[in-house]
């Protein structure tokens, strides 16, 4: 029988043991990541698009500077109803700020303004919020029929809003609502859902 001689073997390189299970936490943990990311990007891009409020044709509720929250993913499954709050762009002009204004009239309604009351189809419109009477019933002094994708939007302060009244907004094309304004964020004071 040979004996192994011990001494310096130059050529040979040792053997490394792999570590699987480590390889495996590694694998993992980049998985845990990768997951933790895309729902972070799916929530913040459905649930959370962030937008501030500019002027004051949504007070008391919203006010000029408050930080609000849109929802770009209900209306991909629904669409927009009355009394809901939305963000548009008004004429679809995407070199302007988000518009935010109350749903009033849905597609195929008919809109009039009235002794600044809001008729919808030939009844009262029932508010969801209080507000002042119109002074200015604007293009919905006659009658208004909404097309088969436009929707008539009020400011909640009907007396100092540029909204579907004038016609420079009109009625808003379904193709313009970037989604539904859900939650405010800012000022902490104010932080809470939008009735």
């Amino acid at each position: 029988m040979g004996r192994k001689v011990k001494g310096l073997n130059f050529g040979a390189k040792p053997e490394r043991k792999i570590n699987m299970s480590r390889i495996q936490e590694v694998l993992l943990w980049i998985l845990e990541i990768c997951i933790t990311i895309a729902i972070a990007f799916v929530c913040t891009y459905f649930f959370g698009v962030r937008s501030s409020v500019i002027g004051s044709s949504m007070s008391a509720q919203l006010e000029d500077g408050d930080e609000v929250l849109i929802n770009r993913f209900s209306y991909k499954f629904i669409s927009p109803k009355p009394g809901d709050v939305i963000a548009f762009l008004p004429n679809g002009n995407t070199n302007t700020h988000y518009y935010v204004k109350r749903v009033i009239g849905v597609p195929g309604d008919i809109v009039q303004i009235k002794n600044g009351v809001i008729w919808v189809n030939g009844e009262e419109f029932e508010e969801t919020i209080t507000a002042d009477r119109m002074e200015e019933a604007g293009i919905a002094a006659e009658p208004v029929t909404l097309g088969e994708d436009e929707y008539f939007v009020l400011g909640d302060n009907r007396n100092n809003s540029e909204d579907s009244r004038f016609a420079n907004i009109g009625n808003v094309k379904e193709d313009y609502i970037i989604g539904k304004v859900w939650f405010i964020i800012a000022p902490r004071e104010k932080i809470g859902f939008i009735k």
